[in-house]
């Protein structure tokens, strides 16, 4: 199909600008912290120039891409989504969960840089300094004119899906959905008078029920509709069965055309199904854990950003592609050879549990194999 006619969605999993990454800005937080393991920001600045040489600062709002910012230009991508796990406040309302990200809202500009069009806010940290932080985080992300669901002042409006229009192609409606099993506290959960998260309960039918619900009173028939969904634990391959029933069932129930899970800290399995594509765990994408010892067979220092085209007559997965980045020194550089194909060989793996499979090309990028 001609490429002009195609939607080129560019996805990433959790982009984490708070804490030690808001530090090297020039604009930073506080940067007291009230974990167990550092007491400062500037903990995590000195932990990644330990592992990887001095990190410059204050360093310019497009720093932080690297190598991978070519890949957010609106010459090549219709639409740049992200799932932003900050909240982007001033506020020093702690709450008690033993980490806690924010950004200085002066550093926003580091996510116009990539042009990003959407955050994904249904997650375990956009809430981490109170709802004033909350309120703040959505203030600043409607300044900077950049859509985001999953969040909101009340209930309807964390329910209230990113309307993003695509001229000549399509109308995209990204819906964002949290689960209790990424970390988000129950108490966080919005309703009618409470600012909050769209948290939902479970994976029961009833859940896919109240999903179909809202999101049939905000589609169109025409419209491309994404499911951003946090849910699951950090570490580990594993995808519950309850959570392979429930994105299958809101792509057959709900109208779901595209199901972008992210929690896990690196990248998991994904299928496709019915033609529509599920990523049950994209992985982090930006994030301070250089030099933090632990977890090395996950290899949580190596990321991926997806490349998905979609043909929106009938909004079908055209294509996938897996473009694997290192972060080093709080920026992202194009991953060494063997390191992607240490990524592609792990996600074949993983991919093939659904009857996919991952290949690599030469020039180190991965792609879904739709070939069967």
């Amino acid at each position: 199909m001609d490429g002009d006619r195609l939607l080129r969605l560019v996805l990433t999993g959790d982009v984490m600008t708070g804490r030690g990454i808001d530090q090297v800005f020039a604009r930073p937080s506080s940067p007291e912290l009230r974990e167990g393991y550092v007491q400062s920001a500037f903990g995590y600045v000195r932990l990644a120039e330990a592992r990887n040489g001095p990190v410059p600062r204050p360093v310019a709002p497009d720093y932080i891409w690297g190598d991978a910012l070519a890949e957010f230009d609106p010459k090549l991508a219709d639409l740049r989504i992200v799932n932003l796990e900050t909240s982007i406040t001033t506020s020093n309302a702690f709450e008690d969960k033993g980490i806690n990200y924010r950004m200085h809202p002066a550093n926003v500009p580091c996510l116009s840089a990539a042009s990003i069009d959407c955050c994904g806010l249904a997650n375990n940290h956009v809430l981490d300094f109170g709802r004033p932080g909350l309120l703040e985080t959505l203030d600043s992300i409607d300044a900077a004119r950049i859509g985001h669901a999953g969040a909101g002042a009340d209930r309807s409006m964390a329910q209230t899906a990113a309307v993003l229009d695509v001229p000549g192609k399509a109308r995209v409606l990204v819906f964002g959905f949290g689960l209790g099993s990424s970390g988000i506290p129950p108490h966080w959960r919005a309703t009618s008078t409470r600012p909050g998260v769209n948290l939902l309960p479970d994976l029961s039918d009833k859940t896919v029920d109240d999903v179909s619900a809202t999101i049939a009173r905000q589609r169109r028939k025409e419209d491309f509709v994404i499911a951003s969904i946090h849910w699951g634990g950090n570490w580990g391959y594993e995808i519950s069965d309850e959570e392979i029933a429930f994105a299958r069932a809101i792509i057959d129930r709900a109208g779901v055309d595209l199901v972008y899970g992210h929690s896990s800290h690196h990248p998991k399995g994904g299928e496709v199904y019915n033609g529509k594509l599920i990523l049950y765990g994209c992985g982090d994408f930006l994030n301070d854990y250089e030099g933090i010892s632990g977890r090395d067979e996950f290899r949580p220092d190596l990321v991926l950003l997806y490349r998905v085209t979609v043909t929106p007559q009938d909004k079908l997965l055209a294509s996938v592609d897996m473009l694997p980045f290192e972060i080093n020194k709080f920026r992202l550089c194009h991953a060494a050879a063997q390191d992607a194909a240490w990524l592609a060989e792990v996600l074949d793996r993983e991919y093939r549990r659904f009857g996919a499979g991952i290949g690599l090309r030469e020039d180190n990028s991965l792609y879904l194999d739709l070939s069967d």
